[in-house]
């Protein structure tokens, strides 16, 4: 993978804590809810929905990774945690483009500088998939 276009804020290797709400916010979804939201992102986006970091182990958190400041502007349903800009500081682990990133991983590339997931999109996904009436 070729780091040229990798924004400053992915580590080269391993992975890293990122402040929240200075180079993006996240949006995190637990288990098989956050691969349905990231499954229906990818089917409406050709394939493309931008930035998502996965953790596979412990609660298995899928991070949608959005612009910076975008996460207020939404009220997110339960079962989703917004990591913005806040009183208090909010991190998320970032893990590097290649090698030994366990936990996390890239679940779609890692972000091209300036990239992210539509906010807005994202939000309609999930409102559709967790809001949803039992059937």
């Amino acid at each position: 993978m070729t780091t040229e276009n990798l924004p400053d804020w992915v580590p080269a290797s391993g992975h890293q804590l990122r402040l929240t709400g200075v180079h993006f916010d996240a949006i995190r979804v637990r288990g098989v809810r956050g691969e349905a939201v990231l499954h229906h992102l990818a089917t409406l986006t050709d394939g493309l929905p931008g930035p998502v970091v996965r953790e596979v182990a412990g609660g298995r958190w899928t991070y949608f990774l959005i612009p910076p400041g975008a996460s207020h502007d939404f009220d997110w349903p339960p079962g989703v945690t917004c990591y913005g800009p806040s009183a208090r500081d909010q991190y998320v682990g970032i893990p590097a483009p290649d090698g030994n990133t366990y936990p996390l991983h890239w679940r779609c590339d890692p972000p091209v500088e300036g990239k992210f997931v539509d906010p807005e999109l994202l939000h309609a996904v999930v409102t559709a998939q967790l809001c949803r009436e039992p059937e």
